[in-house]
């Protein structure tokens, strides 16, 4: 009897483009990848810290090289992809939180979060996905989402805002550029211990209402993502597209 073989979850030449990447869900997705094979582009707006996690993974044997890069400027994110690519695998983990009663919210705040959230991941996704048509090639776009883009919670209606938007914006992009095969997903984490969620994490009132909604009774580790980023990039997960992957211990279940 011949047995169905379980497709690769190697990424062997391929090309990564990971924005974010100088910590968090960006350092541990560029890490993954390239564990799995990958050439990784890494992407942040700081220089020295990036260079540093660049270095990082290819002291681990990965292939990493570090730009400098902003992707709220949609100019000098456009220059990159048409430069270094096409890219094969893009993971969009770049994000910004700014956290306060929806009575207290800022214009100034609803425009940074919106901003880099959505404004710089849809044109940074469109650039991507337009370099791999151009070249007749397939992919894997994968958007940093939240389990935020699926429930609300206190004191976080912008960043909601920003997720639940990234979230209908994938699905539209899947459906668009599916006859390229290209798919389109997102990586929608609970709280993961990075830089970004420690405030709230050392808030004691805080804590004890994340940790209630969360099924498995734990806060995230970068960890939890590296295999999920590595599913969602590889030829295990080629019928996936225009999904949210749950990686939220449980919260969304309810």
């Amino acid at each position: 009897m011949d047995l169905p073989r379980t497709p690769s979850f190697r990424l062997d030449g391929r090309h990564a483009l990971v924005t974010g990447a100088s910590s968090g869900i960006g350092l541990a997705a560029a890490a993954a990848l390239a564990g799995a094979g990958a050439r990784v582009t890494m992407v942040a707006r700081g220089l020295a810290d990036l260079q540093r996690a660049a270095d990082a993974v290819g002291a681990a044997g990965g292939r990493a090289t570090a730009l400098g890069l902003d992707i709220a400027d949609l100019d000098a994110a456009r220059d990159v992809v048409t430069a270094n690519g096409p890219f094969d695998i893009l993971v969009n983990s770049a994000g910004l939180a700014r956290h306060a009663p929806a009575l207290d919210t800022t214009p100034a705040d609803y425009d940074a979060v919106l901003g880099l959230n959505l404004r710089a991941a849809y044109f940074l996704t469109r650039e991507v996905a337009r370099g791999l048509i151009a070249a007749g090639r397939p992919g894997s776009l994968i958007n940093v989402s939240s389990q935020m883009g699926h429930v609300g919670g206190p004191d976080r209606a912008v960043y909601a805002a920003s997720k639940h938007a990234l979230e209908g914006m994938t699905k539209s992009m899947a459906i668009e550029w599916g006859p390229h095969g290209i798919r389109v997903n997102t990586l929608c984490p609970t709280f993961i211990r990075t830089p970004l969620a420690e405030q709230t994490l050392r808030d004691p009132d805080r804590r004890a209402w994340i940790l209630s909604k969360i099924a498995l009774g734990r806060v995230g580790e970068i960890e939890d993502v590296m295999g999920p980023v590595v599913f969602l990039a590889s030829d295990a997960s080629a019928l996936v597209t225009g999904a949210a992957l749950m990686v939220d211990g449980g919260w969304t279940a309810e």
